[in-house]
């Protein structure tokens, strides 16, 4: 890279514009393009929004926990609506051992029994016998981060070009997803699947999992009475809505959590496939005409500043490198 050279970022979901956001603030003069007319019209439009490492790291690779614990810091600095109240773990009566067997997984959480529950959401009070509580987990609300972002980048003069999939400046970041497969052959796409829905009988302070043999489910808070219920994870790659069977899954759960979700609204059912590599992990790689940001899963927008990190590193070596072997 020349001095002032112009990087583009390709694609406007959580990874291009997180990554974006973090060279611009390195000081690189940066654009984005997207082949879309919104940001955040993927995937990222049905992500739960959950900034939860210990709790992840129950189910996935201690990477995530470690590359996810300072995303919670870097969207409270960047998203002001990014809430820290936690995270709470629940499990009906008869699988009381989930609970246990989750604990055992991961680190950082609370024991709470009926009183600590009730104290904690008052509306789940009398439901649950026992949970855990994560306290320094967070969540957010990604089709109101992203446009934030969006307009963080707009206030540093970065610009974001619409209809456009064809890069032109002197480095390229590709943050495609599942679109990036002609570039990465070993990309798979999961379905994942959620609820909206809107009850005024029911208020929860924070995201709240309820542990299932089969599927764990979650329920994240949005405000105005409004819940995402998530997240199915399916490793097909079949297009289309909402299968049947996901819907009715996804809805006895609020209803489990909850009876009152029963009378709910259901506002949007929705569907779309999220890019993975075989381990699951996200990965920064080298490509031809610059890197390739990808990989993350079912967690967005809990790694995609870890990338973006990254990626902003490779980058000032790179140009530092450069600058070096010009001056000797």
């Amino acid at each position: 890279m020349s001095s002032g050279a112009k990087v583009t970022v390709v694609g406007a979901g959580v990874a291009g514009l997180t990554t974006a956001l973090e060279l611009s603030l390195r000081g690189l003069a940066v654009e984005v393009i997207e082949r879309g007319h919104a940001v955040g019209a993927g995937c990222s439009r049905l992500a739960g929004g959950m900034l939860a490492p210990w709790c992840e790291r129950a189910a996935t690779d201690e990477a995530v926990m470690r590359l996810g614990v300072p995303s919670i810091d870097w969207w409270l600095r960047h998203f002001p609506g990014t809430v820290r109240n936690g995270s709470l773990v629940v499990a009906p009566a008869r699988d009381t051992a989930e609970l246990t067997r989750f604990a055992e997984r991961t680190e950082a959480y609370e024991w709470r029994d009926e009183a600590g529950i009730a104290a904690l959401e008052p509306d789940l009070a009398g439901r649950f016998r026992r949970a855990l509580f994560f306290p320094r987990e967070g969540h957010l609300d990604p089709r109101r981060a992203l446009p934030a972002i969006a307009e963080a980048l707009a206030k540093r003069g970065v610009a974001i070009r619409f209809g456009v999939d064809a890069p032109d400046g002197d480095l390229v970041i590709d943050c495609r997803g599942l679109a990036a497969r002609d570039a990465m052959s070993d990309l798979r796409g999961v379905r994942g699947e959620m609820a909206m829905i809107r009850s005024r009988e029911v208020s929860l302070a924070r995201p709240v999992r309820l542990l299932h043999p089969r599927i764990p489910l979650y329920i994240v808070p949005r405000g105005d009475g409004v819940f995402m219920v998530g997240a199915t994870s399916i490793e097909n790659e079949t297009p289309g809505g909402v299968s049947v069977r996901s819907a009715v899954e996804l809805l006895n759960a609020a209803y489990t959590l909850h009876p009152a979700f029963g009378e709910a609204e259901i506002l949007e059912l929705g569907a779309d496939l999220r890019p993975a590599f075989p381990d699951n992990l996200p990965a920064v790689r080298r490509g031809l005409n610059g890197l390739l940001v990808n990989g993350l899963y079912r967690h967005g927008f809990l790694l995609a500043p870890a990338m973006a990190r990254q990626a902003a590193d490779l980058v000032e070596r790179d140009h530092a490198d450069l600058r070096q072997r010009r001056s000797a």
